[in-house]
């Protein structure tokens, strides 16, 4: 899984980690991001400005922070959204009749997109293979086929909002190499693993004594 794209995570840049392990690369910076999000924030403002600029909703709205970013680095959907428009990318949300495919089939879709309160993360195909692409992990977790319908549906029960991605995906050298290399399952160490490894050190020790 080394071919695999995956950002640690930074403060709460976990928009940033989300995106870029989407796409599988360093394509977008927090300052990237915030920029998008000021631009936003500016279209919003233009439009409320287009009232009446003495109100006291107009007021209470210029007194409200950015309802797209914040100074800890989170990202609002809006601005993955406008960030992914770049790429020819689309949103859609896992429980809209758009959607209907993808929760029969999700295995047939290229990459998912959840959130939580204020983190995100990937679940993105690669090769042929599902994988868990999260920030708050030390690497990404191989999902099966028949684990990934569960695990959406699980998510769901937990609140998590989940969105299909619509479009072509870039190409990346993990797509290329898992496709000829199929990444193996973790294997669990079963007791004998364990009584063995235990005896191979007990061995080192005494050889090391004498």
């Amino acid at each position: 899984m080394e071919a695999i794209f995956h950002e640690k995570q930074e403060g709460s840049l976990c928009a940033q980690h989300c995106l870029n392990t989407l796409l599988q690369g360093p394509y977008f910076t927090a300052v990237d991001l915030a920029a998008i999000a000021q631009h936003l924030d500016e279209e919003e403002r233009r439009r409320m400005a287009e009232g009446d600029t003495e109100s006291e909703e107009y007021r209470k709205f210029l007194e409200q922070p950015s309802s797209n970013m914040d100074d800890s680095g989170f990202f609002s959907i809006q601005v993955i959204c406008n960030a992914l428009t770049v790429w020819g990318l689309d949103l859609v949300p896992y429980s809209s009749p758009a959607a209907q495919d993808a929760r029969k089939n999700p295995q047939n879709q290229q990459a998912f997109i959840c959130n939580l309160q204020q983190h995100w993360f990937t679940l993105r195909k690669l090769g042929n293979q599902w994988f868990n692409i999260n920030s708050l992990k030390t690497e990404p977790e191989l999902v099966s086929e028949t684990y990934l319908s569960m695990y959406l549906t699980q998510l769901q029960a937990e609140g998590y909002s989940i969105f299909v991605v619509h479009g072509k995906l870039p190409e990346c050298e993990a797509d290329q190499l898992l496709r000829l290399c199929p990444a193996l399952p973790h294997k669990k160490p079963t007791p004998r693993d364990k009584k063995t490894s235990h005896q191979l050190i007990n061995k080192a020790d005494l050889s090391s004594a004498l």
